[in-house]
């Protein structure tokens, strides 16, 4: 009963009331999670001679890619809530994974690149990271409004205590959602951590009396999101496993490994670079710059 009452109160708000216009809660967070990372990665990027409107190109490709990737992961990790082709696309009731949008994301930025010099690309990353990580935490308040990613009951503080609404899931694991559960919402979870880690960008990136070198803000992205991640994830208790696994937390197994080689091989690369002279940077009459060196 204690834990109960020093619970943080958890009803869903899947729709928002605008006199008489209503809005999909899921929608509005995933649309401003894409509009305001994206002004944070050009904001940056442009700090190192990359157009902001090439930054918003690129973020177009890539988000358009992330969300059909990651609808595509769901829906087929979630057939038995499918049961018609407007339910394969509804994506403004929620249903997107993480782990497809990324890698989806990841391909349809490559081409763009791999035709940039190492300097201009890690720099344009390092604005990615920035930018992923305000977005990632905006998005997941619409995840926390429409009810998913629930985990184990609890008496953690920072659960939540069910008091009614229309939650996506409407379960914990084999327990039937009741109001009065207290549980883990690892939506919240993550949009708690999300704020920890834009504020160690934005120490590292603006902050520092010295700016820390190019592709810093990924390597500490990779890193962070992939530990925090896999351990939320392994708290929930409705994602569909592989090998154990939930798909995220494959996807974080290789971002941990990524984050190692930035931090100490691509990161070695780059300040020998700047070292030598190399400049970042594109030209307005060329938004596709030459392409050099890897990695």
């Amino acid at each position: 009963m204690l834990s109960s009452l020093a619970a943080i109160p958890y009803t869903t708000f899947p729709t928002i009331a605008l006199g008489p216009v209503s809005l999909r809660t899921f929608g509005l967070a995933v649309a401003a999670g894409v509009v305001i990372g994206s002004f944070f990665a050009a904001r940056y990027g442009e700090e190192y001679a990359i157009p902001r409107d090439v930054t918003y190109s690129l973020a177009i490709r890539m988000v358009v890619a992330g969300v059909i990737g990651a609808r595509i992961t769901w829906v087929l990790t979630h057939l038995d809530q499918v049961n018609s082709p407007l339910d394969a696309v509804a994506i403004w009731q929620g249903g997107l994974q993480f782990s497809g949008g990324f890698v989806l994301a990841v391909i349809a930025g490559y081409p763009i690149f791999s035709r940039w010099n190492r300097l201009t690309r890690w720099n344009s990353l390092d604005g990615c990271a920035y930018g992923l990580a305000a977005g990632i935490g905006i998005g997941r308040i619409g995840c926390y409004a429409v009810g998913e990613h629930f985990g184990r009951i609890t008496t953690f503080p920072l659960a939540v205590r069910f008091d009614g609404g229309s939650p996506r899931e409407t379960a914990l694991g084999d327990i039937p959602l009741e109001p009065g559960l207290v549980f883990h919402q690892t939506s919240l979870y993550e949009l708690l951590s999300m704020i920890v880690l834009f504020a160690i960008l934005t120490w590292l990136l603006y902050l520092r009396k010295e700016r820390v070198g190019p592709g810093t803000a990924m390597a500490v992205f990779c890193g962070f999101y992939g530990v925090s991640r896999f351990a939320l994830d392994s708290l929930r208790v409705n994602d569909a496993l592989t090998f154990g696994f939930t798909g995220a937390q494959w996807l974080c197994l290789v971002l941990m490994p990524v984050s190692i080689w930035i931090w100490f091989w691509v990161r070695k690369a780059l300040a020998q670079d700047v070292r030598d002279g190399m400049t970042s940077g594109i030209a307005a009459d060329a938004p596709l710059a030459t392409p050099t060196e890897t990695p």
